[in-house]
């Protein structure tokens, strides 16, 4: 059976599809009979007709744009809107006043639309005339309609094509809205499909029955839909490695190969540690499989030896939601051996100590995306993110020290949070000048599978599918129930003029970031040095003389009462609250919740994240 596996945009250009990768090995060392297996990546493809048709006019950051901004309002969905419905510029007035009414610029969006019948005509007659059996399209985020416009047409010019789809958009309930509202898509994949898919396709070769796939949906002899039960997780070790060989001999033969730097995708482990014991109420990752599993380090190192040996490429994006703690002990100190000079983007912990955090830098680990979220214990706890404010400042301050690019967003908009939680740090962020702000501050979305969603009475009680899927399907709202994965309700906790507050004092910490540092220096007899060059700060040296106050302030490297750092510095609470204050006064230190942690870095750091 000839079988084609087909990457939409917008995937990310410099980034292969884990899944079709991955897929295409287990059909190869699974099925007991052979099949011819391919890729296609047409978001390359895309980029590259984007290009050729505007005459440059439409490069990889107009892409970028969609496929990053665009994401949170149904850009990149849309733009693939006529060619799904053969109408031009499909509800175009009603999708910009959507985006207008959001503050949101359509960037070459209008342009790009007018181009997504012809490039999905050009590609369904290229596939048609390749004659495939089975044509499966893995959909995540805005792959949707682009997958199901190609799926139409491909359907149209022949037939007999097997269609099928799968992937993150296809979780259950909303695989079975999509096989139930789009006739031309004969199956659709739910769940983890490694073994699912191996069993499809011995099933379309009569090895079994379609009530046997775990996690299928298919037609009944009266076309009503049927969804067989998922598929059980199965165990990380019995994953292949994927193979991106296609992906990167596409990318060879681009012709925007030079504007794209490669990065390797690898999942060392899924599901979340952390949400299995506390899912953070606002987190729809992982949909039903939640449950942790990790892959041995041993294997994880061949692996990864293999894929850098193979594709010359030594930056690496794992997909992991959160990192093993265990591979603190068992992979990163091997990581940390090796040769390579390995850059890994990795989701991690707040709560990490500062040896891990070296370790992570000796390992390669040196952009982390922590989950920070807020820098309030009070709405940290709402959203049961099971971490102080004290211990995420004290993550930035760490990851300056070791020269760690950290990936966060200041979150907000949570049931129970008020002004006054906001209003004690935004008093304290002047101080913070010198450490790395957040990309950005955004009010939390409503998605399906997380807390908020399945639990109402948390505070989100009032709810229907966000307003761009309007824009994006021509279904009513109780199709769109099962279909979307984000949710429109009226907003919590702080209210919208304060949320300009909020976005301002976040705004102003990124301008004076790069040209603010803070650093403390132990002299030979034990006093403290600080040097404060932060931007919006007298530039000033300050000691703290050697004895007890300098005692404290170390105790102060890590969070702690005030009477416990006193303690611990032989001060009474009365001499060392009083000294905690003037420092606070000095931004020196953050107090919040109880806690206090010192600010100074020990050395100057790299500020520009492409040197780390």
């Amino acid at each position: 059976m000839k079988v084609l596996l087909v990457s939409m945009p917008w995937n990310l250009l410099e980034t292969p599809s884990l899944p079709v990768a991955t897929l295409r090995v287990v059909a190869a060392q699974r099925c007991g009979v052979a099949h011819e297996v391919g890729d296609r990546y047409l978001n390359l493809a895309w980029a590259e007709y984007l290009r050729d048709a505007t005459d440059g006019h439409i490069g990889i950051p107009e892409y970028d744009y969609v496929a990053n901004v665009g994401v949170w309002h149904g850009m990149g969905d849309w733009i693939f809107t006529p060619a799904l419905y053969d109408t031009p510029e499909w509800r175009r007035d009603r999708y910009e006043a959507y985006l207008a009414r959001r503050g949101v610029r359509l960037g070459a969006s209008l342009e790009m639309a007018r181009h997504s019948r012809a490039f999905i005509e050009m590609q369904a007659e290229r596939i048609a005339d390749e004659a495939p059996d089975l044509i499966g399209f893995s959909s995540t985020f805005q792959q949707n309609v682009p997958s199901l416009a190609l799926a139409k047409r491909i359907k149209a010019l022949r037939p007999e094509t097997t269609i099928i789809m799968g992937g993150g958009n296809c979780d259950m309930p909303m695989g079975p809205a999509i096989h139930r509202n789009f006739s031309f898509i004969d199956y659709v994949m739910s769940g983890e499909a490694e073994q699912s898919f191996v069993d499809f396709l011995d099933y379309l070769h009569g090895e079994r029955s379609a009530s046997a796939v775990r996690g299928l949906s298919w037609r009944a002899p009266d076309r009503t839909t049927v969804t067989n039960p998922p598929a059980p997780s199965p165990a990380m070790h019995t994953i292949p490695a994927p193979d991106y060989t296609e992906w990167f001999a596409a990318l060879a033969a681009s012709p925007i190969r030079d504007a794209i730097r490669p990065r390797l995708v690898y999942e060392a482990a899924r599901g979340c540690w952390w949400g299995e014991k506390h899912t953070c109420t606002f987190c729809g990752l992982n949909g039903l499989t939640m449950k942790f599993r990790s892959r041995p380090a041993e294997q994880v190192l061949t692996h990864l030896h293999e894929l850098v040996e193979r594709h010359r490429v030594l930056d690496i994006v794992a997909v992991d939601n959160i990192l093993d703690m265990e591979y603190l002990r068992t992979l990163l100190p091997r990581l940390a051996e090796l040769d390579w000079d390995l850059h890994f983007y990795y989701e991690v912990k707040a709560n990490l100590r500062e040896d891990d955090i070296r370790l992570l830098r000796r390992a390669g680990l040196v952009h982390i995306q922590p989950g920070i979220e807020n820098l309030s214990s009070r709405v940290l706890s709402i959203m049961d993110k099971g971490v102080h404010a004290t211990q995420n400042v004290k993550l930035l301050r760490d990851c300056e020290n070791h020269d760690i690019t950290v990936d966060w967003n200041y979150l907000y908009g949570f049931p129970g949070e008020t002004e006054d939680d906001y209003a004690i740090v935004l008093r304290q962020l002047p101080a913070l000048a010198h450490l790395q702000p957040p990309g950005g501050s955004v009010r939390i979305l409503l998605e399906r599978y997380s807390p908020h969603f399945e639990r109402p009475e948390l505070g989100f009680r009032e709810r229907r599918p966000a307003a761009l899927y309007d824009h994006v399907y021509d279904l009513d709202r109780e199709q769109l129930e099962d279909l979307a994965y984000q949710f429109d309700a009226p907003h919590c906790g702080i209210g919208t003029d304060y949320e300009g507050t909020v976005r301002s004092a976040i705004t102003s910490w990124q301008q004076v970031y790069l040209a603010s540092s803070l650093v403390a220096r132990e002299l030979p007899d034990r006093t403290l040095l600080i040097e404060d060059r932060r931007a919006g700060w007298p530039a000033h040296d300050l000691k703290i003389e050697a004895g007890p106050a300098a005692e404290l302030f170390r105790r102060l490297h890590t969070p702690h009462t005030i009477a416990g750092a006193a303690r611990a510095a032989g001060l009474t609470p009365e001499a060392a609250d009083e000294l905690v204050g003037e420092w606070e006064r000095l931004g020196l230190v953050f107090h919040e919740g109880g806690r206090v942690v010192s600010l100074p870095t020990r050395r100057a750091s790299i500020k520009s994240a492409n040197d780390r």
